[in-house]
């Protein structure tokens, strides 16, 4: 059977060079001027409800896919954003990163995820990976990070967002909450359910969870329990598997010890599960509570007492914030305080 004749307005629909339904193209088929094409698929405000639908529909119909590398050419600015995060195994930072993404996705962009391993010189070669394909924006995990990374970051000029923590420094921009608060404000939790042995029990070790042991050293402090500090901190990943073998050290290191603030709440179900399979009684034994409410500790037996932290929200104020920056808009509260919860539940 012989093949179809292709329509005879066909070369006047693609580019000749490359075959591609071009921005052009679209622009003759919707019947509005190239600039117009573009901002409607931006999703400029300033185009007409019934401009961007003719826009839609024509490049649909002509199978159009916007050329990120030519927008950024014509415009000398990408439609990518970089996105830096410790780990892609954390619930924490999958649910942030999916909240980002939402947001950006709606906006015309797209994210270049990039995964650091809380590794500072891995953290410094995806900056310099991503910075070199000179992004939008950038939204980076913390404030801590090598000289180099820093400088990499202010001497790009690119817009950037720090998350998970709160910066204070003039003319940078932050989302998140307080972790040395929120740390203070678990132990204090347990301090006024009368516990008085507290231990801090850590892994992983990155800034934040050092700086929720600042927070757990202050509420001893306060309440006059400065001598009876206990901490056990643990290089290795957080997991469930280490929470177990940390609860076991803990108690044989300090039998005395009647409460425990793991700084994960990975940890903290490992040593439920644990408690269960040793016959430590929670928390008329020792009270466990964890941090960051991950999915599973509701359903603990006893259900886990944390922080429930709001990364969620942290992720899509984020994205907000920064396309406000790419835009040149002023931004009103360059360190957005999102706060945390107690969740006080059976295990204290």
């Amino acid at each position: 059977m012989p093949a179809s004749k292709p329509n005879s307005d066909e070369p006047s629909r693609r580019s000749r060079a490359t075959g591609r339904v071009t921005l052009a193209d679209v622009a003759r088929e919707a019947g509005v001027s190239p600039i117009t094409v573009s901002r409607a698929l931006r999703g400029e405000r300033a185009v007409a409800a019934e401009l961007c639908e003719r826009v839609q529909a024509a490049a649909t119909a002509l199978g159009y896919v916007p050329d990120p590398a030519a927008r950024a050419l014509a415009s000398a600015r990408s439609s990518h954003v970089a996105v830096l995060i410790p780990k892609l195994s954390n619930t924490l930072f999958v649910e942030l990163l999916d909240a980002l993404q939402r947001q950006l996705m709606l906006a015309g962009y797209q994210t270049l995820i990039g995964v650091t391993h809380y590794d500072p010189a891995e953290e410094e070669a995806v900056l310099r990976s991503f910075l070199a394909h000179r992004p939008a924006g950038l939204i980076v995990t913390g404030l801590d990070r090598s000289p180099a990374a820093a400088a990499l970051i202010h001497g790009s000029g690119v817009p950037c967002v720090h998350v998970m923590e709160l910066a204070s420094e003039p003319g940078s921009y932050s989302v998140g909450f307080s972790q040395r608060e929120a740390g203070r404000a678990i132990t204090q939790h347990l301090l006024d359910s009368g516990r008085r042995r507290v231990a801090y029990v850590a892994a992983q070790l990155d800034p934040r969870t050092l700086q929720r042991g600042e927070g757990y050293e202050a509420a001893m402090q306060q309440a006059g329990l400065a001598g009876s500090v206990r901490k056990l901190l643990s290089p290795e990943p957080s997991s469930m598997a280490l929470g177990g073998v940390l609860l076991e050290q803990t108690l044989s290191e300090a039998p005395d010890t009647d409460a425990i603030f793991f700084c994960n709440d990975d940890l903290a179900q490992g040593a439920l599960l644990a408690a269960l399979r040793l016959g430590v009684a929670v928390p008329e034994r020792v009270a466990v509570v964890g941090f960051n409410n991950l999915p599973g500790s509701d359903q603990m037996l006893p259900p886990l007492t944390t922080v429930a932290t709001p990364r969620v929200e942290i992720g899509a104020q984020a994205a907000q914030m920064l396309m406000a920056l790419m835009r040149g808009q002023a931004v009103e509260q360059p360190h957005l305080d999102l706060g945390f919860q107690i969740l006080k539940r059976a295990s204290s």
